[in-house]
């Protein structure tokens, strides 16, 4: 008897010790994920990857999507709620400082470690990474290699400056018997000098702000040094093109067409431009490239192309824990598995991360080539203008002086334009 009760007694102990430690090794609560986004073209796609999110790993991920120009008020709304979003876009530095507080330190994560660049990374005062971009768009120089070929040449010889001008002036030279120019129009009417008084003005002050170490604010003066960098590049545009330097300013001209038909080999713009180039004028993608804007900068054959965007995800610090972990798998695996990354191809185009998959825009694929051979972005420094339109008024204004004589002279009035438009505009919108 005493043996049997012996046996029943350890029995019992060893059915306690079972329960107790399964008990104690209870797993642990699934959270789950809310996303608030700020691309309404995008709502439904995000709703799929939501879905195949779901399917996989039985995480319930909500996504809403605020209404276009509506984000900042929507997103003020809903951290107010119980439930607020776990993921949320900080797109700038102005929403740093709005929203800094409410943003996980994203350093030394598994997300930040799938990140194939820092460039669009948004830091606070302290250094706290607060957001990392998702997406971005990019623009340059827009090269036809089919043409490029014709000429003798290949994308490969154009490393910096030195080589594209070289190229670009023999074409030029050789137009009449080549059929087509070097460059498109650079018109400076209202539909077309966005291109050089933005986009290409972002040559001089990229480099700029990176001597600085990056601007986070706009800076309350500019001094100008890359000015001849913006000059040499512009030079080459307007003296290797079939149109006259003092026709520029009044405009009316489609560089867009001009490239889409064959008539010229390098056309500035931005991945926006591949639906038109290879739909209504039917071009093939595997002829298209974009290369940098190089203009004669020290170190510039490890330039990227410009990129940049106010697509940057947040977690929120204020979320429970069980969320927060999930709001990061659901993020890694976006930017990783093969269904995630095909889904955000085909809404976003280019991500910047390690394992993006392919778009059907080459141009951002480009992108992020650069990105993966170690070139350096040159990220949106122009974005910073002080009274952007006005400033580009004053700039356009002198950039056509210059165009009609072009002269030392002249050119100072492009400097000054540059240089104490901005200090004169800031100085206003800061008084």
């Amino acid at each position: 008897m005493k043996k049997v009760l012996t046996i029943m007694l350890v029995a019992l102990i060893a059915l306690t010790t079972v329960f107790a430690q399964g008990a104690s090794e209870a797993p642990a609560k699934q959270g789950s994920v809310y996303w608030l986004n700020f691309k309404p073209e995008s709502d439904s796609v995000l709703q799929e990857v939501a879905k195949a999110y779901k399917a996989e790993t039985g995480v319930d991920v909500k996504v809403v999507t605020a209404a276009s120009g509506t984000y900042q008020e929507t997103l003020t709304a809903e951290m107010d709620k119980s439930n607020p979003p776990t993921l949320f876009v900080v797109g700038n530095q102005g929403a740093v400082k709005s929203w800094g507080d409410f943003c996980l330190d994203l350093r030394g994560t598994a997300i930040e470690a799938e990140l194939s660049t820092d460039a669009y990374n948004l830091y606070d005062d302290n250094g706290k990474l607060c957001s990392i971009g998702y997406t971005y768009e990019c623009f340059g120089i827009i090269v036809n290699k089919a043409l490029l070929a014709k000429a003798g040449y290949s994308i490969d010889q154009i490393k910096d400056f030195a080589s594209l001008k070289a190229i670009a002036e023999d074409i030029h030279a050789r137009s009449k018997t080549l059929g087509f120019d070097a460059f498109t129009s650079s018109g400076m009417d209202g539909s077309s000098s966005w291109r050089f008084s933005g986009h290409l003005a972002n040559v001089a002050l990229f480099y700029e702000s990176r001597d600085a170490g990056g601007w986070t604010a706009t800076p309350a003066t500019i001094s100008g040094k890359y000015l001849p960098n913006f000059k040499n590049i512009w030079d080459l545009y307007i003296n290797n093109s079939a149109y006259a330097p003092n026709s520029l300013a009044t405009g009316g001209y489609d560089a867009e067409a001009e490239f889409g038909k064959g008539q010229a080999v390098f056309y500035q713009n931005g991945n926006w431009e591949f639906d038109a180039l290879t739909g209504k004028y039917g071009m093939n993608p595997a002829d298209l490239a974009m290369i940098p804007f190089y203009a004669g900068v020290p170190g510039e054959e490890k330039a990227g192309l410009n990129c940049g965007t106010e697509g940057c995800w947040a977690i929120n610090a204020e979320a429970a824990q069980e969320d927060i972990d999930a709001t990061m798998d659901f993020m890694v695996w976006m930017v990783t598995s093969e269904t995630g990354t095909k889904l955000l191809a085909q809404t976003f185009g280019a991500i910047p991360y390690k394992k993006a998959a392919p778009s059907n825009n080459v141009f951002l694929d480009q992108a992020n080539e650069y990105n993966k051979n170690g070139c350096y972005v040159m990220t949106w420094a122009f974005n910073y203008t002080p009274a952007v339109d006005d400033w580009r008024a004053g700039v356009v204004s002198a950039m056509n002086q210059y165009d009609n004589a072009p002269s030392d002279a002249t050119w100072k009035g492009v400097e000054t334009a540059f240089v104490q438009g901005w200090a004169n505009h800031y100085a206003k919108n800061n008084q």
